[in-house]
């Protein structure tokens, strides 16, 4: 047997990455179908996008109350979703982010798109980038009877956490700098990123080394055509090179992160240069204490948990 089919490079705890570009994922691949949840009242589909890769995105629809518009239709606001998972894990069909955007899309009255983009290293970035890319234009072009009936393209939402958050970054800087494919107008609302990861080739100051270190071989191996490595703009957003942050193209920006996740100094160094940047939408910032990256996801309904959902809730409400 080659040596290098058993070399492991990265262990990450729900997944290894092997030095011949094969994984083993050991957790956060779980699925549920999509269907009626009855403790919510959400509906939800999933919808295969592309035949050739076989990307699909799972469809949120609330209970459909009065509120309609001008042809009797009931009008809500359209949150497109990306799940978290180093981009190596995960899917949109995970119980247990599956169960949060139900909450989420009751709570705040919406529609919900969440994408199951391909996974690396079989698909190796950017291939998550493309089909996050291919999947928000499909759904602001009202592709579905859901979106075209009840999606309101005036107010959009990107939300998305850890891997997901930064594909949130880069969705809505791609917006601002290219514009949408898709031929209906839209109006990018709100981002919320959810512990984004973000990295760079310098190491900074509260950013654990081996941590670091880990990120720098997980991103040559799933990304081996960056440019410039961890500078890649896609994974950092402040590298030389990388579009302004003036080109954000959403009206306000929420940047969530805790207190013990090694992302975080990472993370509000992109919330300042945000601020600095000249940007003219709104940006805040939410800190969970004494939690660490993503707790919200395995720690649901916990007290920090449930402080973090309800400022989403507010900021999907205008507040």
């Amino acid at each position: 047997m080659d040596s290098s089919s058993s070399e492991i490079l990265v262990d990450a705890g729900s997944f290894r990455l092997y030095k011949d570009g094969h994984a083993d994922r050991t957790g956060d691949m779980e699925t549920v179908p999509a269907g009626f949840d009855a403790d919510t009242g959400v509906t939800s589909k999933d919808v295969v996008i592309d035949a050739v890769t076989g990307v699909f995105v799972r469809l949120y629809l609330p209970p459909i109350q009065a509120a309609t518009d001008d042809d009797g239709k009931t009008k809500l606001p359209i949150l497109v979703f990306f799940h978290g998972g180093y981009f190596v894990v995960g899917s949109a069909s995970c119980p247990k982010r599956h169960r949060n955007i139900n909450d989420i899309v009751v709570r705040a009255r919406l529609i919900a798109v969440s994408v199951d983009y391909r996974l690396a290293p079989e698909h190796l970035l950017p291939a998550a980038y493309d089909d996050s890319w291919a999947a928000l234009n499909w759904a602001l072009s009202g592709a579905d009877p859901w979106l075209s009936e009840h999606g309101d393209t005036g107010r959009v939402f990107l939300a998305g956490v850890s891997a997901g958050g930064n594909i949130a970054h880069n969705m809505t800087i791609a917006v601002g700098v290219r514009g949408l494919d898709a031929a209906v107008p839209a109006r990018i609302e709100g981002t919320i990123l959810l512990h984004p990861s973000f990295c760079g080739e310098t190491r900074m100051e509260g950013e654990p080394e081996e941590f670091w270190e880990s990120v720098k071989k997980r991103w040559s191996i799933i990304f081996p055509d960056a440019k410039g490595g961890l500078d890649d703009p896609r994974m950092n957003p402040m590298a030389a090179g990388a579009p302004s942050l003036t080109k954000l193209a959403c009206e306000r920006m929420l940047v969530c992160a805790a207190s013990e996740d090694p992302i975080r100094p990472r993370e509000r160094a992109y919330y300042d240069a945000v601020k600095r940047s000249g940007w003219g939408g709104e940006v805040d910032w939410f800190e969970s204490e004494g939690e660490g990256h993503a707790f919200f996801v395995r720690k649901y309904g916990s007290s920090e948990a449930v402080k973090l959902m309800d400022r989403v809730i507010a900021f999907l409400a205008g507040h």
